[in-house]
């Protein structure tokens, strides 16, 4: 029953995840019911409201970034490789397209910090490892490779979506991007000369969490 019960809960995060992308975070709660292929029932009974579906939503995606980080790093023969594999796999869990969407409506507590605490801590070791070997340029932070991953990752403007209906595109300018970020861009016969510093100083972790938990203001 308990393996069931997490089956309908990946269900539903998977189908919430798509219908907020593509109707907002007031899309009603049926149409994600109906996604997921689940009963009624099933998704009121485990959530009380929807900001309760939007919370283990981002806590479900920020586990899964944890879980990437951690297995790139344990499977990758270095630390770039892992770097690499871990900004894809963000792209493959809809990160950047889903988190600005989430942060709308959410509510920062001790939990969340903790797990997004324990996400960046997961990518500071083999950011670290790649700076010291001398392949992931110094002024490269994971902040910027978060961010990297979310505006690359957003989705296309309508008309535009059909050319990446696979995510074949995706990677594709994740490779090219990522290739800006090494000490040497290409491969080639002769080492190439190492990239102009990149202005300005490395984004943290530290830095999008206050951006993320600031208040919104207008004029």
């Amino acid at each position: 029953m308990r393996a069931d019960a997490e089956r309908s809960r990946r269900r539903i995060l998977d189908a919430a995840r798509d219908v907020f992308l593509e109707r907002g975070l007031d899309a009603p709660l049926d149409l994600i019911v109906r996604r997921a292929g689940v009963g009624p029932a099933t998704l009121y009974r485990r959530y009380a409201d929807r900001e309760a579906l939007v919370r283990d939503l981002t806590g479900d995606l920020l586990s899964r970034l944890e879980a990437a980080a951690h297995q790139a790093a344990r499977e990758e023969g270095g630390a770039y490789a892992a770097v690499r594999r871990f900004v894809h796999a963000a792209a493959d869990l809809r990160m950047g397209a889903v988190i600005p969407v989430l942060l709308e409506r959410l509510v920062v507590d001790q939990e969340l910090i903790e797990s997004r605490t324990r996400t960046s801590g997961a990518l500071d070791h083999p950011i670290r490892a790649a700076h010291e070997s001398g392949r992931l340029r110094h002024e490269v932070g994971v902040g910027d490779l978060i961010l990297l991953s979310i505006r690359l990752s957003r989705p296309l403007p309508v008309g535009l979506s059909r050319l990446d209906a696979d995510g074949t595109l995706l990677h594709r300018h994740l490779d090219l991007a990522l290739d800006g970020l090494t000490t040497q861009a290409a491969p080639a016969p002769a080492p190439a000369s190492a990239p102009a510093p990149a202005p300005g100083e490395p984004l943290t972790f530290a830095d999008l969490v206050a951006a993320a938990d600031r208040p919104n203001t207008t004029d």
